[in-house]
């Protein structure tokens, strides 16, 4: 038996039952104390009980069978010896069963109509959550330049930085330069002790953290030490080519006109953008134009540049962040 196999109800016509072969592998599908039973419970309105090797999901029709499929799937997905996390959990609850994976080259994995989006990198395989995060990833290995907008916490950098390492393990270019505008978010932090690095490191920290996420420390050191990776301020990319490289821009809507112009202006041969950027937080002065306000509006026409929107429904933090944002748009005066 390939995966949860569905036994008719009796009588009760509210209550379906999956028989499970593997009660090792049923092990992981609930996770410790059930925890992962419970989250597929709050999250689709219906009771889960555990039977031996059966899981019994009691609710109405249709969330109960939305549950017996993501179970389905997430039990299909440990048969082929891949990883259970609550990241997983997420994505199959907002998505739906995805199929079997795709191939694992991930410029291919494009080409054809396949369900399952995937990007590998040296420490862990990232799957987008959401068809907005999906679809933004397509968009990256399809684009030479693209851009991502919306609010935090919607993976548009991490994202970015995953396809990055994925495109340089795989020989598609030969660097990942990321860079940031040193704009200080609303507070004035004075002058930074240390040399010009130590200045500029605390501005970068979040690109750090991403690019730590999918490769091992001392192979992310060695790669910065070499200028295979490069961490630097936006200001950093006047007057350079950049050739056969991903280069990404967070933070974009802190980029005045003229230095989202320089950047754009940057690419060079065999060379990939993403800029990502969220329109609601802009640190600027009172009185200077966003530069991605500026490139949105002057560049939307052009069919080779990608433009992807998230909203709060695509917040893959914790869920209290996607309240927050709502909240804070409901009391926009716009």
């Amino acid at each position: 038996m390939a995966t949860g196999a569905l036994i008719p109800p009796a009588d009760d016509i509210t209550e379906s039952v999956l028989e499970f072969p593997d009660n090792f592998l049923l092990i992981d599908l609930c996770g410790e104390y059930d925890r992962n039973l419970t989250t597929i419970e709050d999250k689709l309105s219906v009771q889960i009980l555990r039977r031996g090797n059966l899981l019994a999901v009691i609710g109405e029709k249709g969330p109960r069978q939305d549950a017996l499929e993501v179970l389905k799937s997430l039990y299909q997905r440990l048969e082929q010896g891949r990883s259970l996390e609550a990241g997983d959990i997420d994505r199959e609850l907002r998505m739906g069963p995805a199929g079997a994976p795709g191939p694992v080259d991930q410029i291919e994995l494009f080409k054809g109509e396949i369900a399952r989006v995937e990007v590998k990198t040296r420490k862990k395989l990232v799957e987008p959550r959401t068809e907005a995060q999906k679809a933004y990833v397509k968009a990256l290995f399809d684009h030479e330049m693209a851009f991502g907008i919306g609010p935090a916490g919607t993976g548009k950098t991490y994202l970015a930085v995953a396809v990055g390492v994925n495109m340089l393990i795989n020989g598609h270019v030969d660097k990942i330069i990321l860079s940031r505008p040193a704009v200080e978010a609303g507070e004035k932090l004075g002058y930074l002790p240390g040399d010009m690095k130590d200045k500029v490191d605390p501005y970068m920290q979040p690109l750090y953290d991403a690019l730590n996420d999918f490769l091992p420390g001392k192979q992310a050191a060695k790669m910065m030490e070499e200028k295979v990776i490069e961490i630097a301020p936006l200001a950093f990319m006047r007057g350079r080519t950049l050739s056969n490289a991903f280069v990404v821009l967070d933070e974009a809507q802190n980029a005045t006109t003229m230095q989202m112009k320089m950047f754009l202006t940057r690419l060079g041969q065999g060379s990939r953008m993403v800029i990502t950027g969220d329109r609601t937080q802009i640190d600027l002065p009172r009185g200077v134009n966003s530069g991605l306000w500026d490139a949105e509006r002057l560049l939307k026409h052009i069919p080779k540049i990608s433009f992807n929107y998230f909203t709060s429904k695509d917040v893959v933090r914790h869920p209290l962040v996607a309240a927050i944002i709502e909240a804070y748009e409901a009391d926009d005066p716009k």
